[in-house]
């Protein structure tokens, strides 16, 4: 069996299988838990403590690239930052394999993803952040990828024309539209510091318990700007959203240091989201739960509104890649939700872990 085929067909008995190799002792109790890149899930030990089982999806990430973000996770508890980090399995190290498919075992964490956040949360998140970063940079590089216009971007763009996904009517709109936003990005981002980041920071990454905060999921983890994690915990576009990334930002700044023209960033970072968006949808498209997830992908109408995407986002921050505080004052604002910016967002988020 191939590892794709294999990782497509996990079933419970399979997973119990790895876990106990890995030298745990499951109960038998296993219960797939939200995620659509990774297979996730809950598994219920014979001592009555739960643990988590992810299994990485073939091709995407190397056992090297795997084992970084592990280090990372590592580093960050050492630092006494509230993160989930998998555990030592049976062999010494904290990866396994089971038909080439790579995977570890992490500790279930208490908690709840929280709807809304007060002036106090982001300021509590802010600090957070800040310790992360500052772990983070102590390296600037990575066996990943980094994060830049044309990792993002261009690359995202490429797969896309060469994998016949993009309409032949659109294609020349599409791809002036993916240009800019990189050619922007590239520009403003020449004197942005980059280091280890989070990357895919939004709320549903989070988890608030009686032990207080926990980051989870980072699977996305590579070499950015700082910024890329502090719009993503706050995403609108209104001015409560910039509201809400001052007040980030100004306890991020007691521990570390954040200069405003930073935020320019924001705008193409945020279009480059939604590039790597498709791309993603189109690489796993022969995975069988994503036109289940994604039925509206690949039609012309999809990539009609993909396309105006773009182009409204580069009238957003606009030729020039103005700050978001240069935005004409009193202009409305379309507000965005979680659903605009973090495709792997549900309503109804369980607890979930790496």
């Amino acid at each position: 069996m191939q590892p794709g085929e294999f990782f497509f067909q996990l079933t419970p008995e399979r997973v119990l299988e790895a876990v106990e190799s890995a030298g745990f002792e499951p109960s038998g109790h296993c219960t797939p838990l939200n995620s659509l890149e990774n297979r996730v899930f809950d598994v219920r030990l014979e001592g009555g403590e739960h643990v988590v089982a992810k299994f990485y999806r073939p091709g995407r990430w190397s056992q090297r690239q795997i084992q970084e973000e592990h280090d990372f996770l590592g580093e960050l508890v050492t630092a006494g930052i509230p993160v989930c980090a998998p555990v030592a399995l049976l062999n010494g190290h904290t990866i396994d394999q089971v038909q080439e498919i790579h995977y570890a075992i992490w500790p279930r964490t208490g908690g709840r993803s929280v709807d809304e956040f007060t002036d106090e949360h982001f300021q509590i998140l802010g600090r957070l952040l800040a310790r992360i970063h500052n772990v983070g940079d102590t390296r600037t590089q990575s066996e990943r990828p980094p994060l830049n216009g044309r990792t993002y971007g261009l690359d995202c763009l490429a797969y896309l024309e060469e994998s016949a996904m993009l309409p032949a009517g659109l294609q020349t709109r599409y791809r002036a539209a993916v240009e800019e936003v990189a050619r922007n990005f590239e520009r403003l981002a020449e004197d942005v510091p980059v280091h280890r980041i989070h990357a895919d920071c939004h709320i549903g990454n989070l988890l608030s318990g009686n032990d207080g905060w926990f980051f989870l999921d980072f699977d996305d983890f590579c070499v950015g700007p700082a910024v890329q994690d502090i719009w993503m915990l706050a995403p609108a576009t209104d001015d409560r959203g910039r509201y809400e990334r001052e007040l980030l930002l100004e306890a991020y700044r007691q521990f570390r240091p954040f200069e405003d023209h930073w935020l320019q960033l924001i705008a193409p970072l945020r279009a480059l989201r939604y590039i790597r968006y498709a791309a993603w949808i189109a690489r796993r498209w022969e995975d069988p739960a994503f036109p289940e997830a994604f039925p509206q992908f690949g039609t012309e109408e999809y990539w009609e509104q993909e396309t105006l995407d773009l182009e409204q986002e580069l009238r957003r921050f606009g030729r020039a890649g103005a700050d978001e505080s240069t935005e004409r004052a009193g202009q409305p604002q379309e507000e965005l939700t979680n659903k605009d910016f973090f495709w792997d967002w549900e309503e109804d988020q369980s607890p979930k872990n790496g």
